[in-house]
């Protein structure tokens, strides 16, 4: 505060005139607000706050707008800013739980919510509030190890301000939020954290590549068990649908036979059907003879060989023998038939024919 003197129309005057106060801290300098002189009307600023004393004693606080004073009497001590203010706390050193040393600086934002608590409560309200801040920072990181400082960084602000609201109410100032800046780590720390980071990330490569190999091999092993099974299903389809066709085939074959013995019952039934059959016979007869010693080198031959018609003429009569319906053939008759026909050709006898 400066005291000058004004001369006028030969009476001297003291004036007194107000200049910034400078508030000096270790870290930062902060410009007050310049404090107005008593001119009876005042006009009060919006978010501001005038402490009044009448003869040095508190006496009231100045709303935004039209306000008057009693010169001589009243003085306007405080000036309060009811904006959100945003103080810089410095970068200081703290010692976390695992004894790591820390290097670590914040932003804390505060408000002032009564005046008068503030203007007679603490003689700096600001730099007070900036002491607890750090003061509550070191306690609160030598709760945490240095892995938690990291993770738990917004668990960390919360903390502390409900720390410096409990102190800070006798004040009339209300901390809205502390935000953590910058948090650096010694050299060597550092150096470790950075190794620990790489071999963590080595270790995930490495599980990823197992869990990729064991995978791929699970997915191998899949597609062979499919595989067989599929192999397997199409074998069966294939044996099943085999089985089917050859039964089919023979129920062709069975058709087959059984519609030509129908057409040659019905065939001998006719004019000439013995002539027929005679000569299927003989045809027979014939292919016989052309298949034999082809599989064994040893053969049982009539001695009539040559004789045809002699072969011939005694099929027919076993057949004419058997196609009786009205006659009981017995073994003895056939036998008796066979003998006749044999007479017939001539005795037989047994050739051995060897290669």
């Amino acid at each position: 505060m400066l005291r000058t003197l004004c001369r006028t129309g030969g009476l001297i005057f003291q004036t007194q005139r107000t200049v910034p106060r400078l508030c000096v801290n270790p870290v930062q300098q902060r410009w007050a607000s310049s404090l107005p002189m008593n001119t009876v009307v005042l006009f009060v600023p919006q978010q501001e706050a005038w402490v009044v004393e009448r003869m040095g004693r508190f006496h009231r606080i100045l709303e935004p707008g039209l306000n008057f004073l009693i010169p001589i009497l009243d003085r306007i001590r405080y000036v309060q800013s009811l904006k959100e203010i945003v103080i810089d706390v410095p970068e200081q050193s703290a010692v976390s739980l695992d004894n790591v040393t820390l290097q670590i600086d914040g932003v804390l934002y505060l408000r002032i919510l009564d005046p008068f608590k503030a203007s007679y409560g603490v003689e700096d309200p600001e730099y007070a509030v900036t002491q607890l801040a750090q003061t509550t920072m070191r306690s609160e990181l030598g709760k945490l190890t240095l892995d938690k400082v990291f993770r738990e960084r917004e668990s960390l602000n919360s903390n502390i301000v409900h720390s410096i609201n409990q102190a800070s109410d006798e004040w009339g100032i209300r901390c809205l939020r502390y935000e953590i800046k910058d948090i650096h780590v010694p050299p060597r720390v550092k150096e470790s954290m950075q190794m620990q980071v790489e071999a963590e990330r080595k270790k995930r490569a490495t599980v990823l590549e197992s869990e990729g190999t064991r995978e791929a091999a699970i997915n191998v092993a899949e597609g062979r068990k499919q595989a067989q099974i599929l192999a397997s299903e199409g074998e069966k389809e294939e044996q099943i649908n085999k089985a089917a066709g050859e039964a089919q085939a023979v129920l062709a074959k069975a058709e087959a036979k059984a519609k030509a013995i129908r057409m040659l019952s019905e065939a001998l039934t006719e004019q000439n059907g013995n002539a027929a059959a005679s000569l299927s016979v003989a045809e027979q007869y014939v292919s016989a003879f052309s298949n034999l010693a082809k599989e064994s080198n040893t053969i049982l031959l009539p001695s009539n060989t040559g004789d045809i018609s002699g072969m011939v003429s005694q099929a027919m009569t076993i057949y004419s023998t058997l196609a009786k319906p009205s006659m009981r053939v017995t073994p003895e008759v056939v036998e008796e038939n066979r003998e006749e026909a044999t007479n017939q050709s001539g005795s037989p006898q047994e050739q051995r024919i060897n290669e």
